[in-house]
Parts: C-alpha cells; sequence; structure tokens
C-alpha cells in the first residue's frame, strides 16, 4: 500500500518573507528586559518605554465605567462611534483652523494602527517613502509590511535632527510616493517650527507626494512653543496629507488603545473597510473613555506638560553638563536623545556600538535606555523622562557614573 508522505511543521508553518524581515520593537524589547531584571529584585530604572506615568484622569476613567454599566460593549462602527468622530473633527478643528468633518475621521486601535492603515491603503509594491532619521522605530518596519520600501535620510544633531528641503528633493526619485514626518519627535523631542515645515511642504506640493503627520505629542510642547498641524501650512495640503494623532500620550491613556487619521474622505472610507476586515472595531469602552478625553476639562493636560517641562530641563541640564554629551533643543514630547560618540570611541571595555553601552549600562548601573541604532542614529541613545523626578535624578547620577568610568 502506497503511504502518503508526512510533512512535517517546518515544511508548513514556515514564515512568510514579510515575517522572517520583520524586526522586534527595540524600545519593547529593552522594557521587557527592565521589567524581567526588576522582578528578580534589581533596583532598576526603567527610562526606556515612551509612556507617561501619570494615571488616566479620573473623569475620563469614569467615562469608562458609565459606559460598561450602560452596557455600551458591543460591537461599534468599524470607523468609530458617531460621537468620538464628531469629537475628534471639532477639537482638531478648534485647534487647527481647519475644517474636518467627522466622515474624514477614522478611529482604530492606537496610532499606531493608524499608520498601519494609511501605508496599507496608500502603498503599492516598490513605492518608496521618505522617512528622516533618527525616527520611531516602528516606522521602517510598517512601511516594510505594506511592500514599500523605506527611505532613510539621515539628519545631522548640528541642525537639531531637522530635514532640511535640499536633502528631501535630493532623496526624490520616480518612486518616491509619500513623505512621513513626526513634530514633535520621538525619538529627538525636537519641534519644527512652521517655515522649517513650510519648507518641506513646499517640495512635497512640487513632486505631487501624499504626507502622513504624525502628531501624537502635538500638545505636549514646551516654552510657549506652537506646534503646526502640517495641513495648515500651505493652500493644497489638506488634500495629500493624513494626520495621525491619539489620546495615548496626551491624556495618559496608553492602554486604552486609541488613534485616529483625518484625511480626505475617500481615503477615510477606504480605511474604515480595511479596518472593518482587520479589527471590526476599536475597544468600545476604549472609545468612550476617549470622548470624555476629548470633550472634558482640559487643566490635566497643561498640568502633564507643565510637568513635562520641568522634567525636560532637569534633564537636560543635566545631560549637557556632562562632558562630551550632546543633545538637540528638546521642544516637546519626553525624550532626550543624546549623543555618545566620543565615550564610544574611547572603546573602554571592548564597547564601540550604541546597543553594547545600552546593554552595559543595563548590567552595570541597572538603567534602562534604547539605543539609537534602533532609531537609525548609531552613536546616540534614547532617554524617556516620563518618570518621577526623583527617579530621573537617580538615573542620570548612574548614567553620569558609567560614561566617567
Amino acid at each position: 500500500m502506497a503511504t502518503t508522505a508526512t510533512r512535517t511543521t517546518t515544511d508548513c508553518l514556515h514564515l512568510a518573507r514579510r515575517m522572517r524581515a520583520l524586526e522586534p520593537s527595540a524600545t519593547l524589547a529593552m522594557a521587557a528586559r527592565a521589567q524581567a531584571l526588576a522582578a528578580a529584585g534589581v533596583d532598576v530604572i526603567d527610562l526606556s518605554v515612551g509612556e507617561p506615568d501619570f494615571p488616566t484622569p479620573a473623569h475620563i476613567c469614569a467615562a469608562a465605567e458609565a459606559a460598561i454599566r450602560a452596557g455600551k460593549t458591543k460591537y461599534t462602527p468599524a470607523a468609530g462611534i458617531p460621537a468620538l468622530r464628531q469629537a475628534v473633527a471639532a477639537d482638531y478643528a478648534r485647534r487647527s483652523g481647519i475644517a474636518v468633518t467627522p466622515a474624514q475621521v477614522v478611529v482604530s486601535n492606537g496610532a499606531k494602527h493608524s499608520l498601519h492603515n494609511a501605508f496599507m491603503a496608500l502603498l503599492d509594491e516598490g513605492d518608496e517613502v521618505v522617512v528622516p532619521a533618527p525616527y520611531w522605530v516602528s516606522y521602517g518596519e510598517l512601511i516594510k509590511l505594506s511592500g514599500a520600501k523605506p527611505v532613510l535620510l539621515e539628519t545631522r544633531i548640528e541642525d537639531d535632527f531637522k530635514l532640511r528641503p535640499e536633502a528631501l528633493r535630493a532623496a526624490l526619485t520616480p518612486r518616491t510616493r509619500m513623505l512621513l514626518l513626526c513634530s514633535p519627535s520621538n525619538p529627538t523631542g525636537v519641534v519644527y517650527a512652521p517655515e522649517e515645515l513650510g519648507a518641506l511642504a513646499d517640495v512635497a506640493l512640487e513632486a505631487d507626494l501624499a504626507v502622513i503627520a504624525d502628531e501624537i505629542y502635538d500638545q505636549l510642547v514646551f516654552d510657549g512653543r506652537r506646534s503646526p498641524s502640517f495641513p495648515t501650512l500651505r493652500p493644497g495640503l489638506v488634500d495629500r496629507t493624513v494626520v495621525v494623532a491619539g489620546v495615548s500620550k496626551t491624556y495618559s491613556m496608553t492602554g486604552w488603545r486609541i488613534g485616529w487619521t483625518i484625511c480626505p474622505e475617500p481615503l477615510a472610507k477606504a480605511i474604515g473597510n480595511l479596518q472593518s476586515q482587520e479589527t471590526s472595531n476599536p475597544s468600545s469602552v476604549s472609545q468612550h473613555a476617549a470622548l470624555a478625553a476629548l470633550t472634558g476639562p482640559q487643566e490635566c493636560v497643561a498640568e502633564m506638560c507643565r510637568a513635562f517641562q520641568k522634567r525636560r530641563d532637569l534633564v537636560a541640564g543635566r545631560l549637557t553638563a556632562i562632558p562630551g554629551v550632546r543633545l538637540p533643543e528638546i521642544g516637546g514630547a519626553f525624550y532626550a536623545f543624546f549623543d555618545i560618540r566620543s565615550a564610544l570611541a574611547r572603546g573602554r571595555g571592548g564597547i564601540s556600538t550604541s546597543a553594547a553601552w545600552c546593554e552595559a549600562l543595563l548590567e552595570k548601573e541597572h538603567v534602562a535606555l534604547v539605543a539609537g541604532s534602533a532609531f537609525g542614529a548609531e552613536g546616540h541613545v534614547r532617554m524617556s523622562f516620563a518618570a518621577s523626578e526623583e527617579k530621573l535624578a537617580a538615573g542620570l547620577d548612574r548614567i553620569a557614573r558609567f560614561l566617567d568610568a
């Protein structure tokens, strides 16, 4: 009797090429390392993850509890509940001056999901997306998952890591489809001035580029700065820009997983259709919490921003006092992205990369930071200052001691 060969698990469950090329999140990996050490009883100071340390404001939590009691725990429309889409549109219109309808808003499972939706809806195999480096760790991987190619443009600390229009223009090819910008920036904390963004907008218009404007930190800005929304800078940008934002950073709601896109209505409809197949809808309870965040009292945002600015002053002052350490001007968000190339050049202990430096810092001083190589900028490291002043001061003491040693 003939027998049928049995296929092994390795044969039938081999990973797709897109998965074999996928890199894990470096920030989450370092956070996991820090948590494991802490669980083993080590006094770890974790300054790796970009997560506000403040509790979600009480009125937002109360709205979620009320939604649960009212039975609002079922499926919702794929693009989000109408009240939240209306609130997002009204909030953006109020702050930007651009008229937006709820039909232009799609609510998703966090801003990372919103970015994924936009890339999947707009990009074809082989399209190129210009991404200034340093960049948030997930940008490149999300673009590659869509079949497109991230074109990573190096920027200089002398320019505060801001993309120059002439560098953007020089990077354009016949396959360039999109420009991706983040201001205030993760990982650098840099905020582009209106005229700097306007110069990039001119190139985008000339080259007929789509633009993804990641504005998740737009309300966390310091020293009286203004963080303009990209579509406000030039006529014609509204029709080619996807604004990505959410409640995670502004309202300390990282775990609630609510973000959104604002874009022209035909694209919003396509994104909603995509999301209906991927996830059905965002969490119903979280949507009602986000609604309370946008329509409720806003003093909580101002309080957090003042606290972050005070911490920025502490961190920037301490780091710039360390010989050889440089960092750009931190205008928003809650990150310090500092240059350790002079320390690496000394080659002590065989440490020659930012990843090895961060590993050694965690091992010897029990401080968790993220290597700049994960953000496309070797020779630098990212430090989150979304932590108490006491924890930051202790962490900075350890970092200074490690650099000195």
